[in-house]
């Protein structure tokens, strides 16, 4: 039986528009989970260039790849620097079961 050559998928190959971008920001986000929306910023961050988005937001490259990482920490500030960087914006909205006051 013949083998099946396999190969990485990696995402950052895959975010070619700043509407990708944001998307797969954006579904990041609505998981909730702190992880995943830092691996998020870092694969859009690769996908853009590391190295021009650590330039553009005055943070240190190894630094970005480290808090950018699934087991990164990145302080907020770091996290709106480079979401600035990348020409996105966070914003917020109300969730559907939150009450009014």
């Amino acid at each position: 039986m013949a083998k099946t050559q396999t190969r990485p998928w990696d995402v950052a190959q895959h975010l070619e528009t700043t509407e990708d971008m944001a998307a797969y920001l954006e579904a990041a986000l609505e998981d909730g989970d702190p992880g995943l929306v830092a691996a998020a910023l870092g694969d859009i961050a690769r996908a853009r260039g590391m190295a021009q988005i650590a330039h553009e937001s005055g943070l240190g490259r190894e630094s970005l790849y480290k808090a950018l990482s699934a087991e990164g920490n990145p302080e907020f500030a770091t996290v709106l620097k480079v979401v600035r960087a990348l020409g996105l914006r966070l914003h917020a909205v109300p969730a559907q079961s939150a009450p009014d006051p």
